[in-house]
């Protein structure tokens, strides 16, 4: 049996990958301090997760350890030495980064460095897949051509009509807190594959989703709208008129990536991770969507100021990922998506 080590196994991809290699026979390992309600208060829970995964896997384990620990990260892994590493753990709200740098900096770039440093003590032969964000190319998309429909925004250019490439450039842009501390992660990941000749990927995500997402208004698009339609809460826009757009991909369909790298994994890699054109959907789009899924009208408010850093249309390119691993592809589409989570939040509500 393989053994794999998830970190924040109890969140929306660390679940996931959790469930997805323990119904595949690995020996799953999870580690999770339950730093999301740390970051978010009590909706941000992910114990019931945790728990969750212990009562359906008898083939998964749950530590509750800090990555900011280098000693206890350092000493675990030497103690399981893990066929694989899924790192999952992050703070990951823009928006919550600016009020508490350090904690964001430690758990985003230290964490992954705490983690790296520990593996290649173990092993330089384990693959490491790491949980990056499109969030490492700040605001650069927002420089592109845009037009303006309806209901969204998209590109003008033909170059970007199936997204943004792994190409695109990082630099002079404005990250916010959070995306700056994942280019650290990201580029030490890159550095400790190329340096060391370690097996590592970062995979930036664009909007990953799902039904076991503790979505909140500071994390969790899709999961967060969903929640605010079904108990009637008023949603708050951002700016841009409510017409950014996001590419949503389901966390099962991330899963499916993983495994496909860990199958023929490669050295210091980079992909953008997310539905694609055919998964995108800006918020009015969404509202209409769930709002015909649920039956029940959205209630919104508007405002004029956007999130500092945020982006007007990101649609990530997948031929990289299609290239490389052509056995890959998006399986659920946007309906099915939308679908899961308003069924996961009906169960989870009280009646």
């Amino acid at each position: 049996m393989n053994r794999l080590l998830v970190t924040g196994s109890a969140g929306l991809i660390g679940s996931e990958v959790v469930s997805f290699f323990a119904q595949r026979n690995w020996e799953v390992i999870g580690i999770d301090n339950n730093m999301r309600a740390d970051f978010f208060g009590s909706a941000g829970d992910t114990q019931w997760n945790a728990k969750r995964l212990e009562e359906l896997y008898p083939n998964y384990t749950h530590h509750v350890i800090d990555i900011r620990n280098r000693a206890e990260v350092g000493d675990f892994l030497q103690k399981v030495k893990p066929d694989a590493i899924v790192h999952a753990a992050a703070q990951p709200s823009h928006d919550l980064a600016a009020s508490r740098p350090f904690d964001d900096f430690d758990v985003n770039a230290v964490g992954t460095l705490n983690l790296l440093e520990g593996l290649r003590r173990v092993s330089t032969n384990v693959p490491f897949v790491h949980m990056s964000t499109n969030k490492v190319y700040g605001d650069a998309p927002n420089s592109l051509n845009l037009t303006e429909h309806e209901k969204r925004w998209d590109y003008t250019d033909e170059e970007y009509y199936n997204g943004i490439k792994e190409s695109f450039t990082i630099d002079q842009s404005k990250h916010s807190i959070f995306g700056a501390s994942k280019v650290a992660g990201d580029v030490m990941v890159q550095e400790y594959g190329r340096y060391f000749n370690m097996p590592t990927c970062c995979l930036r995500g664009g909007c990953l989703t799902g039904p076991n997402h503790s979505g909140v208004e500071l994390h969790g698009f899709l999961s967060y709208l969903i929640k605010c339609n079904l108990i009637e809460r008023e949603y708050t826009i951002f700016g841009y008129k409510g017409k950014q757009v996001r590419d949503n991909i389901h966390s099962f369909d991330v899963a499916r990536f993983i495994e496909e790298f860990l199958m023929n994994p490669r050295v210091g890699e980079v992909y953008n991770l997310g539905g694609g054109r055919s998964n995108s959907v800006s918020i009015l789009e969404a509202f209409d969507l769930i709002s015909e899924i649920s039956g029940k009208p959205m209630k919104y408010k508007y405002s004029e100021q956007n999130r500092s850093g945020d982006h007007i249309c990101y649609i990530s390119d997948l031929s990289k990922m299609k290239d490389h691993y052509p056995n890959w592809n998006i399986t659920k589409d946007l309906r099915t998506t939308f679908q899961e989570i308003h069924d996961s939040w009906v169960l989870r509500m009280p009646s």
